[in-house]
């Protein structure tokens, strides 16, 4: 009887925390950045201030999903390593569906390259505008270009290689994306190694489909990985992001399985 009140009190709970976001969103949309608009007319400080807050945002719904029993979140270290970290591309592997979420709420300054589809999103349309987020589906040069002035800046571009939520028990496919930007921007990735135990929210289950107990979510960052060896004048740049792409895999491969044991 416990248990089954406990479960439903969670999928309660996860439907609360979806709810308080998506109208968190369209309020921000509608009232805060509309404010910021009118009061901050230098651009690039109006978006640092929209990061800014999205960043408080996000920090605030990983509480609330806390505080409602549905996760425990372990995530000081990594906000820790990642303090004083600048212009670097943070990699991750993509478990579940608040991956970004828990990644911008640990860094006031993250910049992302995220699906188009978002800008069509009726509570995220106004977010990801504000915040001027980096679209994938950008012709390759305007995406690179708008990589490299980010990571100039400052900001710290996060990337999913995979592209998409891994499917669980599923071998990992990356993509060349991040891969491609790093050599072109010349620069190095920080990677970040995502755990959800047990799993949820991921790519085939709906909101609703959660596991049976509290969920532990941990952010652990792994040492800087060094592109330099994969730049290779010799051979073409489609090969050199496939040669990185392929250690990338070996890497987080190697990593999920060590995590898995321990």
């Amino acid at each position: 009887m416990m248990y089954q009140l406990n479960y439903l009190w969670r999928v309660l709970g996860t439907g609360i925390s979806f709810t308080v976001f998506g109208i968190g969103g369209l309020v921000l949309s509608l009232t805060v950045f509309p404010l910021l608009n009118l009061f901050i007319r230098d651009i690039d400080k109006r978006k640092q201030k929209a990061r800014y807050i999205i960043h408080r945002s996000f920090a605030f719904f990983l509480k609330l999903m806390q505080s409602l029993g549905i996760f425990t979140f372990h995530l000081e270290q990594a906000k820790r390593d990642l303090a004083h970290v600048s212009g670097k591309i943070i990699i991750a592997n993509h478990p579940s569906l608040i991956d970004v979420v828990a990644l911008i709420s640990i860094m006031p300054r993250a910049d992302c390259v995220v699906k188009r589809g978002l800008w069509q999103n009726p509570f995220l349309k106004g977010v990801v505008t504000a915040a001027n987020f980096i679209k994938n589906d950008e012709d390759i040069e305007p995406l690179i270009n708008a990589c490299d002035e980010s990571l100039e800046e400052g900001y710290n571009l996060i990337i999913f290689p995979e592209g998409t939520r891994t499917t669980p028990n599923k071998p990992m496919k990356l993509q060349r994306g991040a891969a491609n930007i790093a050599l072109r921007c010349q620069r190095n990735f920080i990677p970040v190694l995502i755990d959800c135990d047990p799993t949820t929210l991921t790519k085939n289950e709906k909101w609703y489909q959660i596991p049976d107990k509290r969920v532990n979510f941990t952010l652990c960052v792994r040492p800087e990985i060094d592109i330099q060896p994969f730049i290779d004048p010799t051979l073409s740049p489609s090969l050199q992001a496939r040669k990185l792409t392929a250690h990338l895999k070996e890497f987080f491969e190697e990593e999920c399985k060590v995590n898995a044991t321990t």
